[in-house]
């Protein structure tokens, strides 16, 4: 599956935004809105953000934002969401360059690129795939169905990780997958907010370890006894 199938296999959020930029200019203005809230959010954090100093800082006008997005929770579904891209493009491109073998190797590269991007990208300390945070900000309702509607933020990662790894799972029964993915993904946001709790660079030995738990965890749960793939319990 190519790089451009995965990326489309898009989670659904049906309503987030009050319409989908189609010119090249709406989509420039759509970019910078949400760069504007990313930069917002490594400035003044996911509660003091407001939709008025969005568009303050995009140089649009507020009107012109509630065209795009119905209000704060929408703005930040979108953000989680772009992240959620990037991050899968950016994993897609490693797995072709490096070809990790099984399962320990996909989990250490998408661990790698997670920890990149919560270095480098503006605004994913408070918003990767859902709220960072353990506060809710005032607006926002449904903080655990930011990238989609009808699944957890995390089982819509897991999915598409699912998806994006193929041959590192494969004979693995989809289902169970699914679930064992998410348990490894609730598992590795809590070390690696721990990591990054008292380290902006996010400390080498907890994302070690952050590495470590999430391989062991898989090799348990995705192998039987005799090496084979593990059927559904």
């Amino acid at each position: 599956m190519s790089a451009d199938t995965r990326s489309h296999q898009a989670v659904g959020r049906p309503g987030a935004a009050r319409r989908r930029p189609v010119q090249q200019r709406s989509q420039e203005r759509c970019e910078r809105i949400l760069d504007a809230c990313a930069g917002l959010l490594d400035a003044v954090g996911a509660g003091a953000l407001t939709t008025k100093e969005v568009a303050h800082r995009a140089q649009v006008p507020i009107g012109t934002l509630y065209q795009f997005f119905s209000g704060k929770e929408d703005l930040l579904a979108a953000l989680a969401v772009r992240n959620l891209e990037h991050y899968l493009q950016r994993l897609d491109r490693r797995l072709f360059a490096e070809a990790p073998v099984g399962p320990a190797g996909f989990t250490d590269l998408a661990v790698d690129e997670f920890v990149a991007m919560k270095r480098a990208v503006p605004g994913f300390g408070q918003v990767d795939f859902g709220l960072s945070g353990a506060l809710v900000p005032a607006g926002v309702r449904d903080d655990r169905h930011l990238l989609d509607t009808d699944l957890d933020n995390n089982t819509a990662v897991a999915l598409r990780l699912q998806a994006l790894g193929g041959e590192a799972f494969a004979g693995a029964d989809p289902a169970a997958l699914t679930l064992r993915l998410r348990v490894a993904l609730e598992a590795a946001d809590a070390v690696l907010k721990l990591a990054f709790r008292s380290d902006p660079d996010g400390d080498p030995a907890l994302i070690a370890e952050c590495k470590r738990l999430v391989r062991c965890y898989l090799a348990d749960q995705l192998t039987g006894p005799a090496g084979g793939p593990l059927a559904p319990r």
